[in-house]
């Protein structure tokens, strides 16, 4: 019997520096995008909360059936999944009455579940082993849910506890420069680190969108929601041209007899 080890392509991108560009990028969007749908067009937390989700359930369903990485139909995906999370937080937070603390509690709750499960069910939650459509499902489920709870955690602290829209972002900044002090110079786990990072970078991104679009008297710049997302998507376009996208790679060994 050999042993024979072949590199198997996965249908998410490799995880750079760029990476995180574009998805800091992405999730700023879903915080403009999803305000001016409920907002600025006065649709509400329901309606807004329908379309996107009906929106995130066609492109899942694409990039699943999908054989490869695709750079454009994957970020796509992602910025499905931070609009939509933004406008279910803000329905859970505010329309349904259960507030920043409890929405979160309970999206958090959500997406320990969900990466138990992943866990119990496969024996790992490696965010670049995403070669099969059950893992994938895991992979955009727990994404979803991290998007969502990053909405919740990102207005709790700008809002809850005063330090408004700068002060989050300095926040959730700081925490994210210490899951990269850990990744560069400790042995705790790369999978680990990522999901908090993916986790942080939601709630940056909502603190930022919500910066860069509310009113002055609130602490915003009050920039146009929809100008705000046509310049951050043009930024995510620039950002998969500019950057180079490659799908990551793993060791794939079997046995041939």
């Amino acid at each position: 019997m050999n042993k024979v080890a072949e590199d198997t392509l996965s249908k998410v991108p490799a995880v750079t520096f760029g990476f995180w560009i574009i998805k800091i990028a992405a999730t700023t969007l879903g915080e403009t995008g999803g305000d001016a749908i409920t907002m600025t067009l006065g649709l509400g937390y329901l309606i807004g909360t329908l379309i996107f989700a009906i929106l995130l359930v066609i492109a899942v369903a694409t990039q699943i059936r999908a054989k490869r990485f695709h750079p454009f139909l994957y970020w796509a995906v992602i910025v499905a999944t931070t609009t939509a999370g933004t406008t279910l937080a803000d329905f859970c937070d505010r329309s349904l009455g259960i507030g920043y603390v409890g929405g979160s509690s309970i999206l958090f709750a959500l997406l320990m579940a969900t990466l138990g499960t992943w866990y119990w069910s496969l024996g790992g939650i490696a965010s670049d082993h995403i070669t099969s459509q059950k893992v994938e499902t895991f992979y955009w489920a727990t994404i979803m849910f991290s998007q969502t709870l990053g909405t919740a955690l990102g207005d709790f602290l700008a809002d809850t506890t005063g330090l408004g829209y700068e002060g989050g972002a300095l926040v959730f900044g700081a925490a994210l420069a210490v899951v990269a002090v850990l990744y560069y110079y400790t042995a705790v786990s790369r999978i680990v680190l990522f999901w908090a990072a993916f986790i942080l970078t939601r709630p940056l991104g909502a603190t930022v969108g919500d910066f860069l679009d509310k009113p002055l008297n609130n602490g915003g710049l009050a920039l146009g929601r929809f100008e705000a997302s046509a310049v951050l998507a043009a930024v995510i376009v620039a950002g998969i041209l500019l950057i180079p996208q490659r799908a990551g790679q793993h060791p794939r060994a079997y046995k041939q007899l």
